[in-house]
């Protein structure tokens, strides 16, 4: 808003910037394009990058269900909680990143305060579930190879169990904004939506909701997800020192560390920015801060559509069916040639 002027903050959105005008409801994101937060070219641009996620993670996560539905092998509690995690990635894309391709294309949100709340809670709700899964194989992994709790088995119904949680906590981060707490309003170049986390007053209770969202949202998954790999690769590398001289040893522990590497990596180019964009705006209220890098973080949260299936999925031996399914598998001689060479690397991690 203008300099020091007090001006009532609408309820709806929010420009973050210093605006030279008296009428903020002039420049609302709601009403006209958002020219005055950068070029045309950038929010063209954006579109197709929206454009882009859109197609691909939606369409790469619908192969993903259908050749789990068609296949009864793939049917496994592991694949259970995949699947689960392309649910969630399809939700993002086909609403969260198609309403930014769209509104990036007209330049402002286009929808209105409905879709910007629909879009908001719908891409919130699907990355959360994201989120949640990825920590949730985590858990799952680190039960079946090591073993903490003994002769325990984790089965299907397990597998079901854990999903539908990750869908429990996934809307009690999603729902508040909808009731008051929080809210959700356009955010970066106020062509995409997502929980209010820079408004200046307190109206909404912003900064509780940020600080509940990085530590029930971010940082347990992260230290579940930290805690689970590294007691697999203890545990392998211990297998691994115990049999030097197998060569299929030394190469499942090579695989699977480079396979936790990048599981990790991922998981905080996915979410790290986003996380630490918020908490530095909650800790540092009133300072200037370029719209346009503050749409980054949210790019990366959807591009998790598309590069966590590429590492949870499809790297994934058992999940290369969905080549089968479009015609390009060799057929059964093929996977039954390449499955004993995969066979260190399944026993301890989704490849």
């Amino acid at each position: 808003m203008r300099g020091n002027r007090a001006v009532e903050l609408p309820d709806d959105f929010w420009i973050p910037i210093p605006l030279d005008t008296n009428n903020i409801t002039s420049l609302s994101p709601f009403l006209v394009p958002q020219d005055h937060l950068g070029s045309p070219g950038i929010f063209y641009a954006m579109s197709a990058f929206m454009f882009f996620l859109f197609v691909t993670g939606t369409a790469i996560n619908t192969v993903t269900i259908a050749c789990t539905a068609q296949y009864k092998k793939l049917r496994s509690h592991l694949n259970y909680i995949l699947v689960n995690l392309a649910v969630a990635n399809l939700l993002v894309s086909s609403v969260g990143s198609f309403t930014c391709f769209y509104c990036f294309a007209f330049r402002y949100m286009i929808l209105g305060p409905l879709g910007c709340k629909i879009e908001g809670f719908t891409a919130t709700l699907g990355g959360m579930v994201s989120l949640w899964s990825l920590a949730v194989v985590a858990f799952e992994r680190w039960l079946v190879v090591c073993k903490p709790l003994g002769n325990f088995a984790f089965k299907p119904q397990h597998a079901i169990a854990c999903c539908a949680i990750t869908w429990v906590f996934a809307s009690i981060a999603a729902v508040p904004p909808l009731v008051g707490w929080s809210r959700y309003i356009p955010e970066g170049m106020q062509c995409s939506c997502g929980p209010d986390w820079y408004t200046t007053n307190n109206k909404f209770n912003n900064e509780s909701y940020v600080i509940f969202l990085f530590c029930f949202c971010f940082a347990v998954p992260f230290f579940t997800i930290v805690f689970c790999y590294s007691q697999l690769l203890l545990m392998l590398k211990s297998a691994a020192k115990a049999q030097a001289e197998s060569a299929s040893t030394q190469k499942a522990e090579r695989e699977v560390t480079r396979m936790v590497v990048v599981m990790v990596l991922g998981f905080l180019v996915c979410w790290m920015p986003y996380a630490s964009f918020a908490l530095w705006v909650v800790n540092n209220r009133g300072q200037p801060f370029d719209l346009r890098l503050a749409t980054i973080p949210s790019c990366l949260s959807k591009a998790s559509t598309v590069y966590n299936p590429v590492i949870y999925i499809l790297l994934n031996k058992q999940m290369l069916r969905p080549q089968k399914m479009l015609g390009m598998s060799g057929g059964d001689d093929e996977d039954s040639s390449t499955s004993q060479s995969v066979t260190e690397v399944s026993k301890v991690g989704p490849a």
